[in-house]
């Protein structure tokens, strides 16, 4: 697996992490996974029962994710014979989704939203943690899932599946540390999530700009070069 690859899948993690899609409402997931309530402006959680649910509904998403990945990946086995080809279309597309949500495009297509909604009248256990991450998981919204597509783009370049795999999870581990850590956060206060909240649109054009970064080195041909540079530097 590239070195580059790598980072951007995990950058790609955190900012979906950080976006008007998430992490507003990591609150209300916490409350949800662990049945508790709101009490003096925080989450009133047991610390032992958040960490095994969180753990458990990372999981959730990782499987699916995960998944994805392999599935890219494995078309793009298939097509290996195009390798350039599809790096070029994968590029355009990439660039496509940063231009979007820098917002210098406003492709509706591109904003279709898709909920797995689930039961919040049902009793939340480790299992149930797991398929609600599932469920997150398949569940795809505008500010995500262009990230998401955009690393799936890059797994279906890979060399073999398990690379593909690879990077899918690390997008995942992007995705989950910070919910991890923010989620024992909010058990201790909500107010700073407010100033965060302030700093969202402008992650979002951040995002924007790696995937455009990302876009324009898999269109070229220099994620490879660059890549093969740090890894020769690194070692």
């Amino acid at each position: 697996m590239q070195n580059l690859s790598i980072w951007f899948a995990f950058t790609a993690g955190i900012f979906s992490f950080f976006s008007p899609c998430i992490f507003p409402l990591v609150p209300a997931y916490v409350s949800h996974l662990t049945d508790s309530s709101f009490k003096d402006g925080k989450v009133m959680a047991n610390k032992r029962v958040l960490l095994i649910r969180s753990l458990s509904f990372i999981l959730g998403f990782n499987v699916i994710f995960v998944a994805m990945g392999a599935s890219a990946s494995f078309i793009g086995q298939v097509i290996a014979q195009y390798r350039d080809l599809v790096e070029k279309i994968s590029g355009i597309l990439i660039i496509l989704f940063g231009l979007q949500m820098v917002g210098v495009l406003k492709l509706r297509i591109l904003m279709i939203e898709k909920r797995v909604e689930t039961d919040p009248n049902k009793k939340v256990s480790f299992f149930r943690s797991f398929l609600i991450g599932m469920a997150f998981g398949s569940g795809w919204t505008p500010c995500v899932g262009l990230a998401l597509s955009s690393i799936l783009l890059l797994a279906s370049s890979t060399n073999t599946v398990y690379a593909g795999m690879g990077l899918l999870w690390i997008y995942s581990m992007g995705l989950g540390i910070p919910f991890i850590l923010i989620s024992f956060l909010v058990t201790y206060s909500l107010k700073w999530m407010k100033k965060i909240n302030k700093w969202l649109p402008a992650l979002s054009v951040l995002n924007g700009c790696v995937m455009l970064i990302l876009g324009v080195l898999l269109f070229t041909g220099q994620m490879a070069k660059i890549s093969s540079y740090l890894s020769a530097f690194t070692s």
